[in-house]
């Protein structure tokens, strides 16, 4: 992106916008129907159905009966159409587990977060994508953000401002979330945009070793490093 010079801001820089890619707190269709199009698949552990699999399958980790997956996912359809938050999600799930009498590793704040923010976020990760790929013609360009504090993985805050081409490969394996309560995201761009907040394309994406872990199970997966195991992939990617 040659040319490209860096503007001067006299009142600070300003907030990027993802330009028209709608926001999902305003109708998320995409996401929505993400998750209402997922199968209900019963498992012991959530490594039972592998990455690309989670597109099709809607599943909680020990949840071996349908009627008991048929709440939860009820429950996680109702939380995104209505824009329900956290909080109002628990209700359902001590109300899911009182009803079947499910018997769940974790506490319950911690159990209802995982499965509240685990749906959420690849759902609307699936959907964000369907709408990228509608305005790559005009918004060829993609950046991930990171939430820059603390909280931060170090891998994605070094990732933070990666400029690249929508179709690059990089994005199939670090389309965010990269793992348990990744909170980073991806924003749409064009050349009036990487000019405007003086940004550029990466010259290459940025390199990542892959690594070995063990899963649940004592299976041996691999994964970049700074992607959790399970998360290598774009959400809304289904298998061959």
């Amino acid at each position: 992106m040659s040319g490209l010079t860096q503007p001067s801001y006299p009142h600070g820089r300003p907030a990027l916008q993802a330009a028209r890619v709608d926001p999902f707190a305003v109708n998320p269709i995409e996401a929505i129907e993400f998750l209402r199009n997922k199968l209900r698949i019963p498992t012991f552990t959530w490594t039972d159905i592998w990455q690309e699999m989670h597109s099709r399958a809607f599943v909680v980790a020990g949840a071996q009966s349908d009627a008991l997956l048929k709440d939860f996912h009820d429950a996680v359809l109702r939380a995104i159409s209505e824009g329900r938050t956290l909080q109002q999600f628990r209700a359902d799930f001590d109300r899911i587990v009182a009803t079947h009498g499910w018997s769940y590793h974790g506490t319950p704040g911690w159990r209802s977060r995982v499965i509240y923010q685990t749906n959420m976020r690849m759902a609307y990760a699936a959907g964000r994508w369907e709408q990228i790929q509608r305005v790559k013609d005009d918004r060829p360009y993609l950046r991930y953000v990171a939430v820059m504090d603390e909280r931060t993985r170090e891998e994605h805050a070094a990732w933070h401002d990666t400029v690249l081409p929508a179709d690059d490969p990089w994005w199939q394996t670090h389309f965010p979330p990269n793992g348990w309560h990744c909170r980073c995201t991806v924003q749409s761009l064009n050349d009036r945009d990487l000019a405007r907040y003086g940004l550029s394309l990466s010259g290459q994406a940025p390199a990542s070793e892959w690594v070995e872990h063990t899963v649940t199970g004592g299976r041996t997966v691999m994964a970049p490093e700074g992607i959790d195991p399970g998360f290598a992939y774009r959400p809304g990617a289904f298998p061959d």
